[in-house]
């Protein structure tokens, strides 16, 4: 057996086990700030998020086997490692010290980095570029959705830069 069929889903396995605990950290805060209705409930991010994670696991899995060594690989190499520490930062911007301001400037990094792993993968496989689709759709809703937790909670603690429930911006 090939090593990268370890080493590959053991990185996403450590990724959302990190961003998952940095998440369930935080969740005595998150009761606590304002939420546009429109959020979907925990159940529900949680299962998007692990099909998200297979699927970039899958696409991940193809482009280390099956796309040819070159300048464009090292690239997605790359993006997919900037992707997975961005990813975590996300949740520690936003679940571990409170900083929603941080937390959309975090998820809209992320957002870029899977919308270029989409585009430098197309040539190469479009079936790996295509797994990632759901996840940039998915991440450009999370930053449109962080954005929207920071303006609110932004106007309910104006003219002070941190509320007492600890969140700052």
């Amino acid at each position: 057996m090939k090593s990268n069929y370890i080493i590959i889903p053991l990185i996403t396995i450590i990724v959302a086990t990190v961003g998952s605990l940095l998440t369930s950290g935080g969740m005595d805060w998150y009761q606590t700030i304002a939420l546009p209705s429109w959020t979907p409930s925990g159940a529900i991010i949680g299962a998007v998020w692990t099909v998200l994670f297979v699927l970039a696991t899958i696409s991940a899995l193809i482009v280390w086997n099956k796309v040819e060594r070159t300048w464009i690989f090292k690239h997605i190499i790359r993006f997919f490692i900037m992707n997975a520490v961005v990813n975590v930062l996300w949740s520690a911007a936003f679940f571990g010290v409170h900083l929603l301001g941080l937390a959309v400037i975090t998820a809209a990094i992320l957002a870029l980095t899977v919308i270029m792993l989409v585009l430098l993968i197309w040539k190469s496989s479009r079936t790996a570029a295509l797994l990632l689709v759901p996840y940039a759709v998915w991440v450009v809703f999370a930053t449109y959705l962080s954005y929207a937790i920071w303006d609110l909670n932004l106007r309910l603690a104006a003219p002070w830069p941190c509320l007492s429930t600890g969140t700052c911006f």
